[in-house]
């Protein structure tokens, strides 16, 4: 029974003790005041597996492709060079779209906003905003990273860490790019459902650096183009795992889990991507703030163009599952570092900036195709119903 003189207080001693934000140096390499990670940390048990058998488990329906994790990707020189060409190329106009996205942000949702990015593609975009927002505004905003999973909704224990800690309303969340808009479809269900169940209410509005999907409404540019931290894994995320959904190593009360791989330590380079990238704020100053208002003033309401030519594309090559087709330069270098490719189509017109894509595919034995008209850059497919020592290529009719 609850005594006289609390009758009408929360029942803060009947929830479960929440757990801390993990930070740098202990868990990943960014410095702690960029981000805290509500996540837990299973640096210690062993959960990579071949690409080859965790996608035979995964399309055989004998495990979920966030309760394991692929093995990470070590780069050779050749592809550090084209990373590093990609970062220099494009690191501008990356500082660019962030500051357009930091800008409709605090112009729509105020200063007094929580960053919540989706690890780990939107934790250095997150981290990026925050620096524009103390370079340009002189403001310090809280910083996040929590996982969210396609099929199974987002953290809300984390959900509930930063309802406990901050107002809800303020919390905008993050995320690197678009594909399809499976993300963002999770993240607005995820969200609707938790307010149903808790009353608690987040914006499912997600904020991205770019969004060839056409599925949001804050965003740098919709064009696809490629982010150079894309080429990469965790060295260019903080030393970070991909998230993990595994129940028998995760609590109900607890976050979802990653691993901090500190053995990269020596080939990480994920505070050169962002110190590249914020490099160029002061100036880009002045074109975000000529362009951000017309941008603002614009119809960004999402038409999802993205997923019906992922329907058109999964019909055309015979593909059953949507999820086997990855669009954008974004989703194509992650098909070709972590699962097993089938092929990748890229627009006709696309040269130098896919050299990455073309350069991993070349070492996998994956066909690139050249195809007219495509609305993405590039566009990777996962091998349908994918099974070792059967790996054959089926044309379509």
């Amino acid at each position: 029974m609850i005594p006289p003189d609390r009758v009408g207080e929360p029942r803060r001693s009947l929830l479960p003790e929440l757990p801390k934000p993990l930070r740098g140096p202990g868990f990943g390499s960014y410095l702690a005041e960029e981000v805290g990670w509500l996540l837990t940390d299973l640096s210690l048990t062993e959960l990579e597996a071949p690409p080859e058998e965790r996608e035979e488990a995964i399309q055989n329906g004998g495990a979920h492709y966030a309760e394991s994790l692929p093995i990470e990707y070590q780069p050779d020189q050749d592809y550090l060079d084209l990373y590093r060409a990609a970062l220099a190329d494009s690191a501008a106009r990356l500082a660019h779209a962030v500051g357009l996205v930091a800008e409709l942000v605090l112009a729509r949702r105020g200063q007094r906003i929580v960053l919540a990015s989706l690890a780990r593609a939107g934790t250095p975009i997150g981290i990026l905003i925050r620096r524009w927002a103390a370079q340009v505004h002189g403001l310090e905003l809280p910083h996040y990273a929590l996982s969210i999973v396609r099929g199974r909704g987002i953290d809300t224990v984390a959900l509930r860490y930063l309802a406990a800690h901050h107002d809800p309303a303020g919390v905008v969340f993050v995320d690197g790019w678009t594909g399809k808009g499976a993300i963002t479809r999770e993240l607005a269900a995820a969200l609707a459902t938790h307010a149903a169940s808790t009353g608690v209410r987040f914006d499912p509005d997600l904020a991205v650096a770019a969004d060839p999907g056409r599925c949001v409404s804050t965003f740098g540019t919709r064009e696809d183009y490629l982010i150079a931290s894309a080429c990469l894994n965790s060295t260019v995320s903080g030393l970070v795992s991909r998230t993990v959904l595994n129940a028998a190593l995760i609590g109900p009360d607890q976050f979802h889990g990653a691993k901090f791989y500190a053995h990269l330590a020596g080939a990480d380079v994920s505070a050169g991507f962002l110190d590249a990238v914020s490099a160029h704020f002061s100036a880009i100053r002045p074109a975000v703030e000529r362009d951000w208002p017309v941008l603002a003033a614009t119809d960004r309401t999402p038409d999802w163009a993205g997923w019906a030519a992922v329907e058109r594309l999964a019909a055309c090559y015979e593909i059953g599952d949507t999820n086997l087709v990855k669009p954008g330069v974004g989703e194509t270098t992650r098909v070709l570092l972590r699962r097993v490719p089938w092929m990748v189509l890229a627009r006709a017109s696309t040269g130098a900036e896919l050299a990455h894509v073309r350069l991993l595919a070349a070492r996998r034995g994956v066909p690139v195709v050249a195809v007219d008209e495509l609305p993405y850059r590039c566009v990777g497919l996962i091998h349908p119903r994918y099974t070792r020592g059967k790996a054959t290529r089926r044309v379509p009719r």
